[in-house]
């Protein structure tokens, strides 16, 4: 398990259900994150893991029931402020990196800083301060295709934490990488993450990287169930 967390809530979930159409992808989950706690869901493929990620994240609207940020209500905000908090308040992290090819790694690192108005020298240099901790400091002025997959995830999670954000969400961060790089880069992740007091949400089917969490759900058919501590 991981370090001892701040007993502050930062995001919590209460009843949430999600549909596509007529067919129910999350069932009444009720989930509390805090300051600083790192969170895994695990659960088989549709198994609704991912679809109450978005949701958590205000990329997907609930059905039923309701997510709150800072005990503000996300359905209560306007599409400006879901996009604000999304931009400036919130990390992800995605499988296969998500990096814009036509830009530099450094240049994708800041990329969440550039979207929030800061201008580019000091968005660039704080990008390279996190590429230099996660070392990936000598590959600031490669291409995305100029790195392997390791390096690339490396990247992901630095974009994912240059801000600072509150919360990041990770939908199988490592999923696309062998057992040696998987493991590199998570520690790596949840180090830099729990450092800088920043939740983290991962949904992930790969035992190990739950492990690593403070707190871990398992997700079967829409039904969200808390996993006691052995």
């Amino acid at each position: 398990m991981g370090e001892a967390i701040s007993t502050s809530e930062i995001l919590c979930a209460t009843g949430v259900d999600l549909s596509y159409g007529t067919q129910l992808a999350v069932s009444g989950a009720d989930l509390s994150v805090a300051r600083g706690e790192v969170v895994a869901i695990t659960g088989q493929s549709g198994s609704g893991k991912s679809s109450l990620l978005y949701a958590l994240a205000g990329v997907l609207p609930v059905a039923r029931g309701q997510v709150r940020f800072e005990n503000r209500a996300l359905g209560d905000l306007t599409d400006d402020e879901i996009s604000t908090l999304r931009r400036e308040r919130f990390g992800f992290v995605f499988q296969y990196g998500e990096l814009l090819p036509e830009l530099t790694i450094e240049e994708n690192t800041a990329l969440p800083l550039r979207l929030a108005g800061r201008r580019k020298k000091p968005a660039l240099a704080a990008a390279g301060q996190v590429l230099d901790r996660l070392g990936l400091g000598d590959l600031r002025e490669r291409r995305p295709s100029q790195v392997s997959g390791g390096q690339s995830q490396r990247v992901a999670v630095a974009r994912a934490l240059v801000h600072r954000p509150a919360v990041v969400f990770a939908d199988e961060p490592t999923g696309s990488l062998d057992s040696a790089n998987a493991s590199a880069v998570l520690k790596e992740f949840l180090s830099l993450a729990r450092s800088q007091d920043t939740a983290v949400i991962i949904v992930t089917h790969d035992q190990a990287v739950a492990a690593q969490a403070d707190s871990h759900y398992t997700m079967s058919d829409g039904v969200l169930t808390p996993r006691r501590p052995v």
